[in-house]
């Protein structure tokens, strides 16, 4: 029998079956391009509901208080540590993205560049979070 399939096809010319399960194979550029995506909406809802919570106080000043009064509470502060991770990510990435963009070698250092916005964003949400955290529960 020659080096022939039982499809009739050369067995140098078979493409490689891919394994099964999802498109994305977890590279670095990947990870930054959802979680650059992410953080923009969840960016992008936390404005919404800003601007929507201010405008109240036009309406009635009671209510713009009420509303006020329960940001005051650990899990809104929690909410917040999340805020301030996300813009923080975002605004990190957002500098990668236009040095891969504007710099000629910015595609061939995406991948380190990725690690380095992580490093940055774990060192200010380090110098970030203790103190945010004990204002939140140190009352």
């Amino acid at each position: 029998m020659s080096a022939q399939t039982a499809d009739a096809r050369p067995v140098a010319a078979k493409k490689k079956s891919s394994p099964g399960g999802t498109l994305y194979r977890g590279d670095p550029g990947m990870w930054a391009w959802v979680l650059h995506r992410i953080t923009g909406v969840a960016i992008f809802f936390f404005l919404l509901v800003h601007v929507l919570d201010t405008a109240l106080v036009r309406v009635s000043p009671e209510a713009y208080n009420a509303v006020m009064s329960t940001y005051k509470t650990p899990i809104m502060g929690l909410g917040e540590a999340a805020l301030v991770a996300a813009i923080v990510f975002h605004a990190y990435n957002g500098l990668r993205v236009i040095l891969i963009d504007y710099w000629s070698k910015g595609a061939k250092y995406q991948r380190a560049m990725f690690w380095i916005v992580i490093a940055l964003w774990v060192v200010t949400m380090l110098g970030f979070l203790p103190r945010h955290l004990m204002n939140v529960f140190g009352h």
